[in-house]
């Protein structure tokens, strides 16, 4: 083990409660706060965050709940499999979560640092619970940087005529390192859809408050429409480019005097700060996804 991962599981340890989290997505009706909580109760569960919602549109209830580990009367899989008859009973589908699964994520860079850098410094301050075990690169550049954090580093060139044989090998990679997600640090390529349908868990920044400018040198087009307002956008990846569902925005004020790297200055701390909090989100299972959407529960 990593000194980089000893410092991870051992800031987790001295400061989290071991909690289990239920998201759950079904049909609305009139009684399912009650219900959930009830089953909880029912097996001596100490609820310490409940969060719902209803879209009356799509006729969903959207739940997650989190309750202390300690002192349920069901072990984990038999939590398991209590959740699998709920779901069937409510016509609903759950995800199951653990706050002491603590997962590995690979890093996706190209050439530029500062998304990087700020999530290893998280990782290894405690903020994010999360193992970085690989960091996959088309560019040379970070690899000294991935050395000061004592992190795997894997340099894998794409162009036109090798990218299929590319994402073959980053395939190889996620699952010789058990990755559970990846997170796209201003990996300047786009994965295909192929990619996609073998491995769907990832996260991306963009740099402009989408659905506005989408696809590339989107501080060049906001300069061109003369905005006053730029931003960050954290999504998770779809095949549909920069189009997935949105996790979190940022802004900040640009005004007539701003020249292009003026933007891209500014949306550099942007970018940090919606990747950071996105990650974080998703770790801490608070983000729903369901008709293309999310649900935040903050």
């Amino acid at each position: 083990m990593s000194a980089l991962k000893k410092r991870i599981v051992n800031d987790i340890g001295r400061v989290s409660i071991k909690t289990v989290i239920l998201q759950f997505i079904c049909p609305d009706k009139p009684g399912l706060v009650s219900d959930l909580a009830n089953w909880i109760a029912s097996k001596n569960g100490n609820i310490r965050h409940a969060d719902h919602h209803t879209d009356a549109d799509a006729n969903l209830f959207l739940s997650r709940i989190e309750w202390d580990l300690e002192g349920f009367m069901l072990d984990k899989n038999e939590i398991n499999s209590e959740v699998m008859l709920l779901e069937k009973r409510l016509k609903g589908k759950a995800v199951l979560s653990f706050s002491d699964d603590i997962p590995n994520v690979a890093i996706f860079v190209s050439k530029q640092s500062h998304c990087l850098v700020d999530l290893l410094w998280r990782v290894k301050a405690g903020e994010l619970c999360m193992n970085v075990p690989l960091v996959i690169s088309n560019h040379s550049d970070l690899e000294d940087l991935c050395s000061s954090f004592q992190i795997p580093f894997q340099l894998l060139k794409v162009d036109k005529n090798n990218k299929a044989n590319t994402e073959s090998k980053i395939l190889d990679l996620l699952n010789e390192y058990n990755i559970d997600l990846g997170v796209l640090a201003k990996y300047m390529q786009i994965l295909s859809g192929s990619f996609l349908e073998k491995f769907p868990n990832l996260i991306n920044i963009h740099h402009s408050f989408l659905p506005a400018f989408k696809g590339a040198q989107p501080y060049h087009q906001a300069w061109e429409r003369g905005v006053k307002l730029i931003g960050a956008t954290a999504h998770y990846v779809t095949s549909d480019l920069d189009a997935g569902p949105i996790i979190e925005q940022t802004i900040s004020n640009v005004s007539h005097r701003d020249e292009v790297s003026d933007l891209i200055r500014k949306g550099r701390d942007l970018e940090r700060v919606a990747l950071a909090r996105a990650l974080r989100l998703h770790l801490r299972r608070q983000v729903i996804v369901y008709r293309g959407r999310t649900a935040v529960f903050t």
